[in-house]
Protein backbone atom coordinates (compact mmCIF):
# COMPACT_ATOMS: atom_id res chain seq x y z
CA UNK A 1 0.00 0.00 0.00
CA UNK A 2 2.92 2.23 0.20
CA UNK A 3 2.54 2.43 3.98
CA UNK A 4 6.13 3.41 4.52
CA UNK A 5 7.50 6.77 3.58
CA UNK A 6 10.62 6.68 1.45
CA UNK A 7 13.14 9.48 1.44
CA UNK A 8 13.50 9.06 -2.30
CA UNK A 9 9.87 9.81 -3.09
CA UNK A 10 9.06 12.80 -5.21
CA UNK A 11 7.15 15.59 -3.55
CA UNK A 12 3.55 16.05 -4.60
CA UNK A 13 3.17 19.70 -5.48
CA UNK A 14 0.17 21.94 -5.08
CA UNK A 15 -0.06 21.91 -8.88
CA UNK A 16 -0.35 18.07 -8.83
CA UNK A 17 -3.14 18.25 -6.26
CA UNK A 18 -4.95 21.03 -8.09
CA UNK A 19 -4.80 18.92 -11.25
CA UNK A 20 -6.31 16.02 -9.33
CA UNK A 21 -9.18 18.22 -8.17
CA UNK A 22 -9.75 19.53 -11.71
CA UNK A 23 -9.79 15.95 -12.94
CA UNK A 24 -12.37 15.01 -10.30
CA UNK A 25 -14.60 17.91 -11.32
CA UNK A 26 -14.31 17.17 -15.04
CA UNK A 27 -14.76 13.40 -14.69
CA UNK A 28 -17.53 13.71 -12.11
CA UNK A 29 -19.58 16.85 -12.74
CA UNK A 30 -22.34 15.36 -10.56
CA UNK A 31 -19.92 15.46 -7.64
CA UNK A 32 -20.00 11.67 -7.30
CA UNK A 33 -17.28 9.28 -8.39
CA UNK A 34 -18.44 5.81 -9.37
CA UNK A 35 -16.25 2.70 -9.56
CA UNK A 36 -15.67 2.81 -13.33
CA UNK A 37 -14.68 6.51 -13.08
CA UNK A 38 -12.40 5.75 -10.11
CA UNK A 39 -10.60 3.09 -12.14
CA UNK A 40 -10.32 5.40 -15.15
CA UNK A 41 -8.76 8.22 -13.11
CA UNK A 42 -6.09 5.87 -11.77
CA UNK A 43 -5.36 4.25 -15.12
CA UNK A 44 -7.00 0.87 -14.52
CA UNK A 45 -8.75 -0.25 -17.68
CA UNK A 46 -9.59 -3.38 -19.65
CA UNK A 47 -5.88 -3.94 -20.34
CA UNK A 48 -5.09 -3.95 -16.62
CA UNK A 49 -4.64 -7.22 -14.81
CA UNK A 50 -7.51 -8.87 -12.99
CA UNK A 51 -5.55 -8.36 -9.74
CA UNK A 52 -5.17 -4.62 -10.31
CA UNK A 53 -8.88 -4.36 -11.02
CA UNK A 54 -9.77 -6.37 -7.88
CA UNK A 55 -7.42 -4.24 -5.82
CA UNK A 56 -9.05 -1.06 -7.12
CA UNK A 57 -12.48 -2.52 -6.25
CA UNK A 58 -11.26 -2.98 -2.67
CA UNK A 59 -9.78 0.52 -2.58
CA UNK A 60 -12.99 2.03 -3.87
CA UNK A 61 -15.00 0.19 -1.24
CA UNK A 62 -12.66 1.41 1.50
CA UNK A 63 -13.04 5.05 0.42
CA UNK A 64 -16.82 4.85 0.06
CA UNK A 65 -17.23 5.37 3.80
CA UNK A 66 -21.01 5.75 3.78
CA UNK A 67 -21.42 2.71 1.46
CA UNK A 68 -23.70 4.50 -1.01
CA UNK A 69 -21.97 3.14 -4.12
CA UNK A 70 -20.04 6.28 -4.99
CA UNK A 71 -17.34 8.53 -3.61
CA UNK A 72 -18.34 12.11 -3.02
CA UNK A 73 -15.86 14.96 -3.03
CA UNK A 74 -15.28 14.84 0.75
CA UNK A 75 -14.56 11.09 0.64
CA UNK A 76 -12.26 11.71 -2.33
CA UNK A 77 -10.29 14.44 -0.59
CA UNK A 78 -9.97 12.28 2.52
CA UNK A 79 -8.66 9.39 0.40
CA UNK A 80 -6.11 11.54 -1.41
CA UNK A 81 -4.88 12.97 1.88
CA UNK A 82 -4.53 9.53 3.46
CA UNK A 83 -2.64 8.05 0.52
CA UNK A 84 -0.30 11.01 0.10
CA UNK A 85 0.17 12.33 3.62
CA UNK A 86 -1.27 9.89 6.14
CA UNK A 87 0.63 8.55 9.14
CA UNK A 88 1.71 4.90 9.18
CA UNK A 89 -0.93 3.90 11.74
CA UNK A 90 -3.69 5.56 9.68
CA UNK A 91 -2.49 3.77 6.54
CA UNK A 92 -2.44 0.47 8.40
CA UNK A 93 -6.01 1.05 9.62
CA UNK A 94 -7.04 1.82 6.06
CA UNK A 95 -5.18 -1.25 4.72
CA UNK A 96 -6.98 -3.40 7.27
CA UNK A 97 -10.29 -1.99 6.08
CA UNK A 98 -9.36 -2.80 2.46
CA UNK A 99 -8.43 -6.37 3.42
CA UNK A 100 -11.56 -6.90 5.57
CA UNK A 101 -13.80 -7.69 2.61
CA UNK A 102 -16.82 -8.73 4.66
CA UNK A 103 -16.51 -5.73 7.02
CA UNK A 104 -16.72 -7.78 10.22
CA UNK A 105 -13.71 -6.13 11.88
CA UNK A 106 -11.45 -9.21 11.66
CA UNK A 107 -9.37 -10.84 8.95
CA UNK A 108 -9.85 -14.55 8.40
CA UNK A 109 -7.51 -16.82 6.45
CA UNK A 110 -9.54 -16.51 3.26
CA UNK A 111 -9.27 -12.69 3.31
CA UNK A 112 -5.54 -12.80 4.07
CA UNK A 113 -4.90 -15.37 1.29
CA UNK A 114 -6.91 -13.24 -1.15
CA UNK A 115 -4.98 -10.03 -0.47
CA UNK A 116 -1.57 -11.75 -0.37
CA UNK A 117 -2.33 -13.28 -3.77
CA UNK A 118 -3.37 -9.89 -5.20
CA UNK A 119 -0.39 -8.03 -3.71
CA UNK A 120 2.07 -10.65 -4.96
CA UNK A 121 0.63 -10.63 -8.50
CA UNK A 122 0.75 -6.83 -8.64
CA UNK A 123 4.34 -6.84 -7.33
CA UNK A 124 5.28 -9.43 -9.96
CA UNK A 125 3.49 -7.44 -12.68
CA UNK A 126 5.40 -4.29 -11.66
CA UNK A 127 8.71 -6.16 -11.25
CA UNK A 128 9.00 -9.48 -13.16
CA UNK A 129 12.12 -10.44 -11.15
CA UNK A 130 9.96 -10.93 -8.03
CA UNK A 131 10.08 -14.62 -7.16
CA UNK A 132 6.97 -16.74 -6.83
CA UNK A 133 5.49 -17.04 -3.37
CA UNK A 134 3.65 -19.90 -1.72
CA UNK A 135 0.54 -18.03 -0.61
CA UNK A 136 -0.36 -20.69 1.99
CA UNK A 137 3.09 -20.47 3.61
CA UNK A 138 2.92 -16.67 3.72
CA UNK A 139 -0.60 -16.80 5.17
CA UNK A 140 0.47 -19.34 7.82
CA UNK A 141 3.46 -17.22 8.83
CA UNK A 142 1.33 -14.07 9.04
CA UNK A 143 -1.13 -15.79 11.34
CA UNK A 144 1.73 -17.24 13.41
CA UNK A 145 3.23 -13.76 13.87
CA UNK A 146 0.05 -11.74 14.30
CA UNK A 147 -2.79 -13.87 15.68
CA UNK A 148 -1.77 -13.52 19.35
CA UNK A 149 -4.90 -15.14 20.84
CA UNK A 150 -4.85 -17.98 18.26
CA UNK A 151 -8.53 -17.59 17.30
CA UNK A 152 -7.76 -17.84 13.54
CA UNK A 153 -8.80 -14.21 13.12
CA UNK A 154 -6.67 -11.10 13.05
CA UNK A 155 -8.09 -8.07 14.81
CA UNK A 156 -7.19 -4.50 13.88
CA UNK A 157 -5.03 -4.23 17.00
CA UNK A 158 -3.15 -7.44 16.17
CA UNK A 159 -2.71 -6.28 12.58
CA UNK A 160 -1.25 -2.88 13.51
CA UNK A 161 1.01 -4.27 16.23
CA UNK A 162 2.34 -7.02 13.96
CA UNK A 163 2.94 -4.78 10.96
CA UNK A 164 4.73 -2.13 13.03
CA UNK A 165 7.02 -4.66 14.71
CA UNK A 166 7.96 -6.99 11.86
CA UNK A 167 9.56 -5.69 8.63
CA UNK A 168 8.87 -8.99 6.80
CA UNK A 169 5.19 -8.73 7.67
CA UNK A 170 5.06 -5.09 6.57
CA UNK A 171 6.61 -6.12 3.26
CA UNK A 172 3.97 -8.83 2.77
CA UNK A 173 1.10 -6.43 3.47
CA UNK A 174 2.07 -3.52 1.24
CA UNK A 175 2.69 -2.77 -2.37
CA UNK A 176 6.20 -1.69 -3.22
CA UNK A 177 5.13 1.64 -4.59
CA UNK A 178 5.61 5.03 -3.05
CA UNK A 179 2.26 6.78 -3.06
CA UNK A 180 3.71 10.08 -4.19
CA UNK A 181 5.60 8.48 -7.07
CA UNK A 182 2.51 6.44 -8.02
CA UNK A 183 0.27 9.51 -7.89
CA UNK A 184 2.60 11.61 -10.06
CA UNK A 185 3.09 8.73 -12.52
CA UNK A 186 -0.70 8.26 -12.89
CA UNK A 187 -1.17 11.99 -13.42
CA UNK A 188 1.49 12.06 -16.13
CA UNK A 189 -0.09 9.07 -17.91
CA UNK A 190 -3.53 10.67 -18.03
CA UNK A 191 -2.44 14.12 -19.20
Amino acid sequence: MGQGQSGTEKEVTLQNIQELYRKFASECPSGNLHLHEFKKIFGVNSRSSEEESAYMDNLFRSFDTNKDGHIDFLEYVTAVHLVLRGKLEDKLKWSFKVYDRDGNGCLDRQEVRHIIKIIHKIKKHNNPSVTDTNVEDVCDRIFELVDKNRDSRISLEEFIEGAEKDPWLMDQLKLDIGPCDWFIERQEKTQ
